[in-house]
């Protein structure tokens, strides 16, 4: 079953329209799309969405230099790129935009699928994120090369065919195009570009779980919280530079503190933070290490550990919690997690912030393989769908997997993803208007488990026939951005 909606529903994104005279291309590149039966309401099953056993690593990527070279593209070179690939892939690809900078640019999103117009039941959304600090722009040209990759590979490379065919890829090439434009190529440090063009920084600029988040909403940062609260994103990266290590939740701690009176320079701040900052740990802990060990083994030098500076202690395997780090208030990847159980890391992919261009082939050369390989863990774990008894999809449904008290909710049409390791779980779903149920279930190695649970209506409103919207059996609320599940 394919259901044709907008990309983001109800909101301002605008696909990008192709010019009249492209779209007699449309024919010429079609695919057949694959869908996802819900199946019956209650049954609990491996499905093997992983690709295949033996299949090749996806090839090494050499561009097209015609279109795309390994430079350092300005905001309209960017836009142009994109625009044209839009064109040449429609089949594979669609553009939109979800809202402008201060200064007026769009902050383009591209997505890479062979349903790229189309939600298809079953099919879990991923994104990534880069340029966040517009000084940091090497994500940003990685993701260019990954969009090029995916659309010139799609028909010769299986594990990208597999890839596409099961996943919804939204890439966010920059989401800070002031700070880019203001940056200058060779700049290892310091903080010229770094923030937007009203001097904020937009890794500081999210609603926080441990601490109010002061700082005044930027139209960068509120684009993106509209973004990720109409699709249910299931995985997230975004880049970054300035080290080489994968970094992932919490950022922040409740014992983190301004260090006011003690750093005095970005070097004492640095050595106070390395050593004194503990681990602040999500439930989802073993989760998170291991998406960020995926791309860490994955990268050609990532997990080896190797500090970017002698002066700066290594990252054990190539990873670290992000508290335990450095305690940031405000961070994106903390907010996709806590708010709507997107599972996102920060990944750190260049010693030097800005890069000479000359060196983007080989940063492309180090990332290629960890790009691919960690959206494809968004089919780990369990997957299903929430029915009411007549087989009608229960949106909103709030799910959390038992001892992991970060929820998440169901899709419009009743779908929900979870990350999960190998184990034994159990899963609470909770939706208003029924009786809330507990399922237990098997995640195996490579093997997605496929979960539909049927929910009733609870027995009050059975009793009294009162209508399932005018008073619920549970009472979700939402205590500093965290769902809260309890009866009532």
């Amino acid at each position: 079953m394919i259901l044709r909606t907008p990309l983001v529903a109800g909101h301002q994104l605008q696909l990008l329209l192709l010019p009249s005279v492209l779209l007699l291309m449309l024919h010429l590149l079609l695919c057949d799309a694959k869908t996802v039966n819900p199946g019956d309401s209650m049954q609990m099953q491996h499905h093997q969405m992983t690709a295949e056993p033996g299949l090749p690593e996806p090839r090494a990527y050499m561009p097209d230099a015609q279109h795309l070279d390994f430079v350092y593209h300005d905001h309209e070179e960017l836009t142009r790129f994109l625009r044209a690939t839009s064109a040449r892939y429609p089949n594979l690809t669609a553009l939109y935009s979800i809202g402008k900078s201060i200064q007026g640019r769009d902050l383009w999103v591209m997505v890479v699928s062979s349903s790229p117009y189309e939600h298809m039941v079953g099919k879990p959304d991923v994104k990534y994120v880069g340029n966040i600090h517009g000084n940091e722009p090497v994500g940003r040209e990685m993701l260019l090369h990954l969009i090029q990759y995916f659309v010139t590979s799609y028909n010769t490379d299986q594990y990208v065919k597999w890839l596409l065919d099961n996943t919804r890829i939204h890439i966010l090439p920059t989401m800070n195009p002031d700070g880019y434009a203001v940056s200058k190529e060779g700049t290892c440090d310091g903080g010229q570009g770094r923030y937007n063009a009203r001097g904020f920084d937009l890794n500081r600029n999210f609603p926080d779980y441990f601490k109010q988040n002061n700082k005044r909403g930027q139209p960068e940062t509120d684009s993106v919280k509209d973004w990720i609260s109409k699709i249910q994103f299931v995985l997230s990266g975004s880049l970054h530079g300035g080290a080489l290590v994968a970094s992932y939740p919490y950022d922040n701690t409740p014992n983190s503190r301004l260090l006011k009176g003690i750093c005095r320079s970005s070097a004492l701040c640095a050595m106070f933070q390395t050593y004194s900052a503990a681990p602040s740990l999500t439930p989802d802990d073993d989760v998170f290490k291991h998406l960020s060990l995926v791309y860490a083994r994955n990268h050609a030098k990532m997990s080896r550990g190797v500090a970017c500076k002698s002066a700066t202690p290594a990252f054990e395997n190539g990873i670290t919690n992000g508290a335990a780090w450095y305690p940031l208030t405000g961070g994106m990847q903390d907010y996709n997690y806590v708010w709507y159980g997107c599972m996102e890391i920060t990944l750190e992919i260049s010693c030097c912030k800005f890069p000479p261009a000359y060196e983007l082939k080989k940063y492309w050369e180090d990332n290629q393989l960890s790009l691919i390989k960690f959206l494809a863990e968004a089919h780990r774990g369990v997957q299903g769908f929430v029915f009411d008894p007549a087989g009608m999809p229960i949106e909103r449904a709030s799910i959390k997997i038992k001892g992991r008290d970060v929820g998440f909710q169901t899709t419009k049409y009743g779908e929900f993803w979870r990350i999960l390791l190998p184990g034994y779980y159990k899963v609470e779903v909770f939706a208003e208007g029924f009786a809330p149920r507990e399922v237990e279930f098997v995640i195996v190695e490579q093997h997605p488990t496929l979960l539909n649970v049927t929910l009733q209506p609870s027995k009050y409103l059975v009793a009294t026939g009162t209508s399932t919207t005018t008073k619920s059996s549970t009472v979700n609320r939402r205590v500093n951005g965290k769902l809260q599940l309890s009866p009532e």
